[in-house]
């Protein structure tokens, strides 16, 4: 038996609003996943280190700030010179439509805007998580 999905959500940089984060993160608890929080205003650092030391398939990043086009691209890059590639990396929060191919560019795999199902996004990493 394979052990459960594993999802690190995170908040970077001064967004100091959580409140579907912790929604979403009860949704995927109640889906069975396995979920770490780190809390409000993170470092790019902090969430990859997170990432890593909690040993994570899924980072969950979430943004209202507006900040997502240098945030979510700074962590892609610290994974990668981390030579971490087995790590799916997904966007949630108040993102411009304009914004969201740059963003893919960068290696996020999906984004995520409000109003999403939870369901939609717990199938989402059901069906494309690597564990």
């Amino acid at each position: 038996m394979s052990r459960p999905i594993r999802i690190l959500i995170a908040k970077p940089g001064l967004d100091g609003h959580d409140r579907g984060a912790k929604v979403i993160a009860q949704a995927f608890r109640n889906a069975g996943m396995e979920v770490i929080y780190t809390g409000l205003r993170q470092t790019p650092e902090q969430i990859v280190q997170a990432a890593i030391q909690e040993d994570v398939d899924v980072i969950a990043l979430s943004c209202l700030s507006g900040a997502h086009s240098y945030l979510f691209p700074k962590i892609m890059d610290l994974l990668r010179a981390e030579e971490i590639d087995d790590i799916m990396v997904l966007g949630g929060g108040v993102i411009p439509e304009d914004d969201i191919p740059f963003l893919k560019e960068s290696g996020i795999v999906e984004v995520f805007g409000p109003g999403t199902p939870t369901k939609t996004m717990v199938d989402f990493i059901q069906k494309n998580v690597r564990h």
